[in-house]
């Protein structure tokens, strides 16, 4: 790589890891509030909250990073023309597309990135978030019931907690038991304890009554209880064999999902999926021939190139959006994959195009015939 070229990469990387940081604070930060209230409502620890913040990070990483590469490309390129910069090393004989070789080596660079973010940490660490996910909303005494709120233990069982002593213990508890429709369960209790059994999770009442209701009959029945145990068998499911959503499998597990009726039934998804993960890192070239096609092709402006500048982000988003649209296609039609390769081959041809033919445009003819 020659001298300015390394110069303008060193211009490059020093905004880019600045976007990259500031864009990737923000979207954590918005993501990261949903665990809010597991932390001052729920008990989740910090040491919890901030690691199912960071299991988040790869999720929106492989986004960010190549927009916040076109976004580096054109703050770069435009400093560089309105220093007069680019003037003076075309004006030493480099052309448009030695100038832009730096770019294009992050562009490439940042495509490696986000197809290792893709192939590998997206599934890894999305599947290590939802299982942890899955063990603490398990904690059923220090995530999921709280003092003087109505919660949905599990489907159709509602629970109401007066107290809870440091030992864990519940006091005041009102549970309503509607899984058996016809047949509701009311139970009233003066203390008990979530625990776990070696046969699934129990709910252990003390000293109350249980209230249940025949609708077809018309009858209540009442029955006071010294103890009583309720199952909630259907928190006693193995994290490791509960079904996986398509961004907790890797690419191969993406196009060769099983004979299930949960995969079967997903299958659009995940073909979706999976030539997103394929073809999303091809974003970094794309983007960057847009930002270079709107700075470097035809005249110069020391003053600033802002319709160009905005021509980009317009050209940008609307490539983007069109892409977004295509992923949501594919998962209804999975034959239309093929449309989400052709949009980036199209976009990427075109911005080629449209840098070449500036630069023909460009070129000064012969010098016209001095005057008389």
């Amino acid at each position: 790589m020659h001298r300015h070229q390394r110069y303008i990469l060193r211009q490059l990387l020093g905004p880019f890891l600045l976007i990259s940081v500031g864009l990737t604070a923000v979207i954590w930060l918005t993501q990261s509030l949903r665990f809010i209230d597991m932390i001052v409502n729920k008990g989740l620890s910090l040491s919890a909250f901030l690691y199912f913040s960071m299991l988040l990070l790869p999720t929106f990483l492989g986004v960010i990073l190549p927009i916040a590469l076109f976004c580096t490309i054109l703050f770069t390129y435009n400093k560089l023309v309105i220093d007069s910069e680019v003037v003076s090393l075309r004006a030493a004989g480099l052309g448009p597309w030695s100038l832009a070789a730096p770019a294009v080596s992050l562009a490439a660079f940042v495509c490696i990135i986000v197809y290792a973010i893709n192939l590998y940490f997206i599934p890894a660490s999305y599947r290590e978030f939802k299982s942890r996910q899955f063990i603490a909303r398990a904690d059923f005494s220090s995530v999921l019931l709280q003092e003087g709120v109505y919660t949905n233990l599990i489907e159709d069982v509602t629970v109401y907690v007066r107290t809870r002593d440091v030992s864990g213990n519940l006091h005041g508890i009102f549970v309503h038991d509607a899984r058996v429709a016809n047949q509701p369960v009311t139970m009233m209790a003066e203390r008990g304890a979530l625990v776990k059994t070696e046969h699934g999770p129990r709910f252990v009442l003390l000293n109350g009554n249980r209230q249940e209701i025949n609708k077809s009959r018309g009858q209540l029945s009442l029955l006071y209880f010294d103890s009583y145990a309720l199952d909630l068998g259907q928190f006693a499911e193995d994290p490791a064999n509960r079904w996986r959503e398509p961004r907790e499998r890797y690419l191969h597990e993406l196009f060769n999902p099983s004979d299930g009726y949960d995969d079967q039934r997903n299958l659009g998804k995940f073909w979706a999926e999976a030539h997103q993960r394929i073809v999303s890192p091809l974003f970094a070239f794309v983007l960057t021939a847009i930002a270079l096609a709107a700075l470097l092709g035809g005249q110069l402006n020391r003053r600033g190139q802002w319709r160009r500048i905005l021509a980009a982000i317009a050209a940008a988003f609307i490539f983007e959006a069109v892409g977004l649209s295509f992923v949501n296609a594919v998962s209804k039609t999975p034959s239309l994959a093929p449309l989400m390769y052709l949009n980036v081959a199209l976009t990427l041809g075109l911005a080629l195009y449209l840098l070449h033919a500036r630069l023909r445009g460009r070129r000064p003819g012969p010098d016209p015939a001095p005057a008389a």
